[in-house]
């Protein structure tokens, strides 16, 4: 793909493509040249839309981004709009060839830091919380209750906290004890109370759930660390049942009191100059349009090859949204064995839909097709765009603690809260959001940066929207919108708010994977 995008009706991203996609409203009669093809539009083509610029017979495979996007599912004569009416995703054969085509390192970036928090252990955060975590829903309202009692007001003598937030979910009961949805939420919660972006935590449950907190506490990993994350001193964390402490109101009470107590430690630390390479960034997509896969999500790419040669942490997720892509990963992959891990998901989901009677395809929302995404394979590619060109190092499971450097892959659900909640659990620091729809994103305790993938919409919904790459649709060159990208990410780590945290979005959308039967 072109690097800059010249002033254009349409754009024509591959020599092989048979498709281009509307740059702007296009009207029937309108004469479009696309790479070496000049054609009449015999019907409207909206923005982010896609018209044929040759004969694709039923059947046939439509190309975009060089690759297969689906089949014609009728004749497409040169000139007509290509979306659901005329094109389905079909099945084809992806050669994985494991390894071939992996990339040299890229040229080391030097020197580059960011302000941010030196823990105890040795990890960096971008922000610094109080986290209340709730094992169970049933202490949910009791978790928030304790936290509405910790506005900014409340707060102003510790101004090196950036505030108390409640981990309160649906479930933690009714699942199978040390299943695998048990281990699963227990690995999510712990990797909240634990995250370099929380100073100290205190975990709440009723006292008779299948989640215990002893449980979560072992098998979670905090006793170790309980000291460093918000223990009592002893090395065990702080955790209060509300059945052995009596009830709503006293939990409550106590939980407060100990808040109290923890907020001084929390606000004794400082920001200090940290290097590049120890960001761990989450990269996600939401409400997609026809634009996300040539400006907003390969600008983002950009910005994490540039945090790669920085020595730093790029995480691709949304494992169906990476499906019809997966083959350019797998040539990607360091080793084999890493490239078989993403195989391994991919077939997970393909059984895992397959069990409910759902396929991957349906995946699109109808807001993705409104903006012109047609099927999921076109999704995906314009998807793992995200993750830029650099080698892949490791693929994880969903929330799992990343710990390798470079570009690594975790396998989360395409949902938004569902997939960003599994990536600030596994450690990310910070997060990159690209949507061509518009949404309105956040996740403490990791900033979420939002990134507009048309000018349209960043006007629209400024107040939520970080970054513009819609101008590159005007020309401005993908690398250096990436290279925005890459020191606005420095500048979020640093502590610069983005417009999510400037409007208090985050308490809402932690949504841990449930991926067993409800008992």
């Amino acid at each position: 793909m072109s690097t800059t995008i010249a002033r254009a009706q349409a754009v024509f991203l591959h020599k092989s493509d048979n498709v281009a996609v509307a740059s702007r409203m296009l009207a029937e009669g309108s004469e479009v040249a696309a790479g070496p093809h000049t054609v009449t539009l015999s019907e409207p083509v909206k923005l982010g839309h896609k018209l044929a610029l040759v004969p694709i017979r039923c059947g046939e495979p439509v190309v975009k981004y060089g690759q297969i996007i689906g089949f014609a599912t009728r004749d497409i004569a040169p000139g007509q709009w290509v979306h659901t009416h005329n094109l389905s995703a079909g099945q084809f054969a992806r050669d994985y060839a494991f390894c071939e085509d992996v990339p040299p390192a890229p040229e080391p970036i030097t020197g580059r830091t960011f302000l941010g928090y030196r823990r105890e252990d040795g990890r960096a955060g971008t922000r610094n919380y109080i986290a209340v975590v709730s094992s169970v829903n049933c202490s949910a309202s009791v978790s928030r209750y304790v936290c509405q009692r910790f506005d900014r007001q409340s707060l102003r003598d510790y101004p090196n906290v950036d505030g108390v937030f409640a981990v309160t979910h649906k479930g933690g009961c009714g699942l199978q004890y040390d299943g695998e949805d048990h281990q699963q939420l227990t690995r999510t919660l712990a990797g909240f109370a634990r995250h370099a972006n929380v100073g100290a935590y205190l975990l709440i449950g009723l006292g008779c759930e299948t989640g215990t907190l002893g449980y979560l506490m072992n098998n979670g990993g905090l006793i170790q660390i309980g000291a460093k994350g918000g223990g009592d001193g002893d090395g065990r964390p702080i955790a209060m049942s509300m059945q052995d402490l009596g009830g709503t109101a006293k939990t409550i009470d106590a939980a407060v009191a100990k808040i109290a107590e923890l907020l001084p430690r929390a606000n004794d630390v400082r920001r200090v100059p940290i290097p590049a390479g120890e960001i761990i960034l989450g990269t996600n997509c939401g409400g997609s349009d026809g634009n996300s896969g040539i400006t907003a999500n390969p600008a983002l790419g950009v910005a994490s090859d540039m945090l790669v040669a920085a020595g730093g942490t790029t995480v691709l997720a949304e494992t169906t949204e990476i499906y019809g892509a997966e083959h350019l990963l797998t040539r990607r992959a360091k080793t084999r064995q890493v490239g078989e891990k993403l195989v391994e998901r991919i077939r997970w989901w393909e059984k895992y839909v397959a069990m409910f009677g759902a396929e991957i395809d349906n995946n699109p929302s109808p807001g993705n097709k409104e903006g012109g995404l047609t099927t999921i394979y076109e999704k995906s590619l314009g998807a793992v765009a995200k993750a830029g060109s650099t080698a892949m190092t490791e693929v994880y499971r969903y929330s799992e603690p990343v710990a390798a450097k470079g570009f690594v892959v975790m396998d989360t659900p395409g949902l938004d809260n569902v997939s960003v909640t599994g990536l600030v659990a596994g450690g990310c620091n910070v997060v990159a959001f690209t949507t061509g729809r518009g949404s309105c994103f956040g996740c403490k305790p990791a900033p979420s940066i939002k990134i507009a993938t048309n000018t349209p919409m960043y006007e629209r919904m400024k107040d939520d929207m970080d970054i513009n790459a819609g101008v590159i649709l005007e020309g401005v060159p993908v690398r250096e919108v990436g290279r925005q990208i890459f020191e606005f990410i420095l500048e979020v780590a640093g502590g610069r708010k983005t417009k999510s945290e400037l409007l208090a979005v985050g308490d809402e959308e932690f949504a841990p994977w449930s991926i067993g039967p409800t008992l």
